[in-house]
């Protein structure tokens, strides 16, 4: 800036505008050179820096000759000036640069093109930032006069507005931070009209010095939104200027007095808005009125003035009418439309928070019934996006005591419990060109799956609490509606479908898809019928509870009296059984044995010609023995009076499944709960038999065979089945396949894969998981079956773990390429990705959890699914090793008074630990943490110190050497690594560092100590 600051026209400089033009001109010229275009650039960086930069910018960007690039060019000079130089300017430097602004401001014309117009804007807030309400005291008086000028200087006052708003109370603006109190005050002082100002700050000195003129920002901003919509038209600067005022409105409407909003009469005019025949103003007007109810926080009179208006009949018909005209059509998406139907259904979610808030101070003239059936009819919406806002509401409303039981909510519970039910569908598993309009929708609105996956499954939580509510409420008409059509869809499962064909089998058949959501709704009706029985007293209403609970049972024994053939159906139907005999019937022990004998009784018909079918089958068989541990759990003293019959036909059961040892310690678990947990058992003969269970599994660990094969690392592998892989992949060249799952497998191979899966069954590792659980899960330590437990397995302990533990630490061992000797250093790479275990989880996979496992089975009889085999093997020995180690540390001092076991217990879980990758370590601490966390005080001198002293080394050592490395291949191959591998590595990595923080943080946690 020149230093005779006297006329903003003199100047010293040898700087020449003509000059700057020119550069201008070569800089955005398309036939310039490189070289000249860069010398160019220079220049003009060069008079950036120039002291007389200031009056450069200035006299270029008023020369309305030049050309709007140049004049930008211009302001820009100044803005940095200002942004970068002010506070090495005089105050007659400042002053200058203010007269400058001013004038550039009060030239703006509607021929300016709208970033000069907007560069002028920022340009002013800059100087408002660093001087306004502290030498410039008069702006909001230069402010109105511009606001009497044209529809241009109004617009340029409304940027000026809103960016100094968004600044000031973005709180990321620096120069605003400096001054954030003083800057704060004035804006208040500004924008609230001068009645409500006095009202709230009688005191306020402020106020006198800054602000021009009554009405205050707010005030005369509703007054031009009215006269803008008023003379809307077809005129479109009118329309423009009235999109313009609802922006900045947006910007401020959070942080203005709310009483200033009444005062304003700005929500009869934003309703105004909403019914205007211009959409960006619909939206514009939604954005400020979700704003308003998203962020302010009302005292009870202003919810009164500012909210209630909204709950009034003429305002929700409005809303209503809107939202009707905004709803679009799955196959015929408007964009437009469709974005004020989200906006709407999100603004009106806000509304119907508060009203959940506050419904005491909602009128008593309010149009609460239609607004609530304008919730009701946002829920219905095929757009699951639109339609969640409404349930969220919903969910919040069911939960208010003074809300729930009121005549307009329970007057239309069951159109709501209609539309839930109908929603609760597994969307995911449809395909992507499904023509259900959710679908569609899903499409539009959600890009990637982990996103969908998040999205559904809180859409899915809305609809079930929302049933369980409503059950909880009217329990009687809701069961009757519930039932009655879960059962209409089961009985007519197939109507209109193929019949069930093993051939076509598929996970995702409409018949079961329509099944599921039945199951899905009628188990959240028995936690809300659950819910009400445990808050009825007696009386009269006992009689009620009694004929609920028939029902709920006459409809249960009924469902199961049908027939079905496809596993994954009787899957449901017996989850849904457990559920009544665990839930509102559970005092009902005769029905808890009929659900037990029926889930006994079920045939596994198994056709392993088609693999779909076959998978299905096992896993209603894995799902009947989890199903039967719980009813032996909860049900023991009962099922112990017919223990003779269960233990013939478990017998049976397992005569039939001889070939799987697996299945056969899980279904002699089952006799072993009952005889543990049931207290009519005599103490002495109980244990005996308990300890018959025990005795061969022991024997098992104890056998030389078994601690010969645990000797070193060969004998390992030939223990698993695997020894010949080495020589397997060496002989295969498999280094030379790309893709493995393209490779069909050969005999070699199939054979290979055979003997590792025969050699995990006939480990006793799995068995003893099982029985450890069955003796210690969900009981209390004060109980006499915790007690018993404790005697039965604190002598079997010292003689399992010696072999457990060598077998983790050579299962962490196979992960070493070093073990790998009989592969050259060519072979390295092939090593990694035979351990490189393929995983699915939400947030990180693509695709969805069926789809991934519908992928691994169509590699099982290829190289990969061979490879997959051998992670499988040595990872099932592994994780069953931490999961019996954390089964028997709820064993307490049984398991932690042990001298010798904190040595060779670190040394197997932590010496070969570096080798596991990210992901297995991650799983490796997550496991393993309740072992460390529930030691008791006694032995936490002794226990502690070598565990921790190994975990933490190991836990260093690879949280930094993988950090670099993701580093290292950032930087090293920038644009050539997969962006999904990438951000994979980096999230399974963050799970890993955030378990080990958690861990620690445990350990500190001062309720432990």
């Amino acid at each position: 800036m020149s230093a005779h600051t006297n006329h903003p026209a003199q100047a010293n400089g040898t700087v020449s505008n003509d000059e700057i033009r020119q550069a201008l001109e070569v800089v955005h010229d398309a036939r310039s050179s490189n070289s000249i275009r860069q010398t160019a650039s220079e220049y003009l960086e060069h008079i950036n820096s120039d002291q007389e930069a200031p009056y450069h910018g200035f006299t270029l960007a008023a020369d309305r000759s030049q050309a709007a690039i140049v004049r930008h060019y211009g302001l820009s000079l100044l803005e940095n000036a200002v942004r970068h130089r002010w506070v090495d300017y005089s105050v007659e430097q400042s002053m200058m640069l203010r007269e400058w602004e001013l004038s550039l401001a009060q030239s703006i014309t509607d021929d300016d093109p709208f970033y000069i117009r907007t560069k002028i804007a920022s340009i002013w807030v800059e100087i408002a930032k660093r001087s306004w309400a502290l030498d410039w005291m008069d702006m909001d008086e230069h402010l109105v006069r511009l606001w009497a000028d044209s529809l241009a200087s109004k617009e340029l006052v409304l940027t000026i507005l809103e960016t100094l708003s968004e600044d000031v109370f973005g709180h990321e603006d620096t120069a605003a931070g400096l001054r954030g109190t003083d800057l704060n005050s004035a804006c208040v002082d500004i924008f609230t009209p001068m009645s409500v100002l006095l009202e709230h700050f009688p005191s306020r000195a402020t106020s006198i010095n800054v602000r021009y003129g009554e009405e205050g920002w707010l005030s005369r901003m509703a007054d031009l939104l009215e006269l803008c919509v008023t003379k809307e038209g077809d005129s479109k600067p009118e329309k423009a200027c009235a999109v313009k005022v609802l922006v900045t409105l947006r910007s401020v409407i959070n942080w203005v007095i709310p009483k200033s909003i009444s005062t304003s009469n700005l929500i009869t005019r934003l309703c105004r808005c909403l019914a205007s025949s211009h959409l960006p103003i619909q939206l514009a007007a939604v954005d400020v009125l979700y704003y308003l109810y998203n962020h302010a926080r009302f005292s009870d009179e202003d919810f009164k003035e500012v909210v209630g208006p909204m709950y009034m009949h003429e305002t929700v018909n409005l809303l209503q009418r809107l939202y009707e005209w905004s709803c679009v059509d799955a196959t015929d998406i408007d964009e437009e439309r469709y974005l004020l139907s989200k906006k709407l259904s999100e603004m009106i979610y806000h509304i119907g928070r508060l009203l959940e808030e506050r419904p005491s101070l909602i009128p008593i003239d309010s149009g609460l019934d239609s607004f609530l059936r304008l919730l009701v009819q946002v829920a219905r919406n095929n757009s699951l996006q639109v339609s969640i806002t409404a349930l969220h509401v919903w969910v919040k409303i069911l939960g208010s005591d003074m809300l729930v039981s009121s005549s307009p909510v329970t007057s239309i519970i069951g159109e709501l419990l209609e539309v839930c039910s109908q929603r609760v569908i597994k969307y995911d598993a449809l395909p992507n060109d499904s023509p259900n309009p959710s679908v569609i929708f899903l499409n539009e609105d959600l890009d990637t799956m982990p996103e969908r996956h998040a999205f559904l499954g809180n859409y899915m939580r809305f609809c079930k609490t929302i049933v369980e509510r409503i059950v909880q409420q009217q329990p009687a008409d809701a069961l009757y509606h519930i039932l009655g059509q879960a059962e209409q869809v089961i009985t007519h499962l197939y109507d209109g479908e193929l019949a069930f064909n093993v051939q076509t089998y598929s996970k995702t058949s409409v018949p079961f898809l329509r099944l599921d959501a039945q199951c899905s709704v009628v188990e959240a009706a028995l936690k809300g019928s659950v819910k009400w029985l445990t808050s009825q007293g007696g009386g009269t209403v006992g009689h009620e509870q009694e004929v609920v609970v028939q029902n709920l049972k006459v409809w249960c024994e009924r469902i199961l009296g049908l027939h079905f053939e496809d596993p994954l159906v009787k899957e449901r139907v017996i989850q849904l059984a457990v559920g009544f005999a665990t839930g509102p019937l559970k005092r009902d022990t005769k029905f808890a044995s009929t659900v037990f004998e029926y889930i006994l009784n079920v045939q596994f018909r198994d056709d392993p010609g088609f693999p779909a079918y076959s998978e299905a089958v096992k896993d209603l068989q894995g799902l009947c023995i989890h199903e039967l541990q719980r009813l032996a759990m909860r049900f023991a003293d009962y099922l112990i009076t017919i223990f003779d019959d269960i233990e013939r036909k478990i017998a049976q059961v397992v005569r039939d499944a001889s070939h799987d040892e697996h299945i056969r310690a899980r279904y002699y678990s089952i006799l072993f709960i009952i005889t543990h947990r049931a207290t009519s058992v005599d103490p002495g003969p109980r244990q005996e038999r308990l300890e018959l269970f025990l005795q061969p599994l022991v024997a098992q660990w104890q056998k030389d065979e078994l601690t010969n094969s645990l000797a070193s690392f060969d004998s390992f592998c030939e223990l698993l089945g695997c020894g010949g892989i080495q020589q397997y992949v060496s002989q295969r060249a498999l280094h030379q396949i790309p893709d493995w799952s393209t490779h069909p497998l050969d005999d070699e191979g199939k054979a290979l894969r055979a003997r590792m899966q025969d050699a995990v069954e006939r480990l006793p590792l799995r068995a003893t998981k099982i029985f450890l659980a069955a003796s210690v899960e969900k009981l209390e330590q004060k109980s006499a079956p915790y007690q018993l437990a404790c005697r039965l397995w604190e002598r079997d302990i010292p003689m399992i773990l010696p072999n457990l533990l060598r077998s983790i630490s050579l299962a962490h061992a196979f992960h070493d390429p070093g073990n790998w000797k009989d592969l050259g250093s060519e072979m390295s790479i092939v090593v990694r990705k035979i351990l490189t275990d393929r995983f699915w989880q939400v947030g990180i996979s693509t695709g969805s959890r069926d789809e991934f496992y519908a992928k691994v089975g169509d590699t099982k009889h290829t190289i990969e699914g061979l490879a997959s085999s051998v992670r499988a093997t040595v990872r099932a020995v592994r994780e069953t090793g931490y999961k019996i180690l954390c089964y028997m540390s709820l064993l307490g001092e049984h398991f932690y008074s042990y001298k010798d076991l904190p040595g060779p217990l670190s040394q197997a879980l932590f010496t070969d630990a570096y080798a596991l990758s990210t992901h297995q370590m991650a799983v490796m601490v997550e496991t393993i943490r309740p072992v460390i966390e529930t030691c008791p005080v006694a032995s936490r001198s002794h226990f502690l110190p070598p565990m921790l002293a190994a975990l933490f080394e190991q836990l260093d050592r690879k949280a930094s050497t993988e950090w670099d490395k993701i580093e290292r291949r950032t930087r090293e191959l920038e644009g050539r690594v997969s962006l999904d591998e990438e951000m994979r590595d980096e999230s399974i990595l963050r799970q890993m560092t955030y378990s080990s923080v958690i861990l620690v943080v445990g350990l500190l946690d001062p309720h432990r100590l």
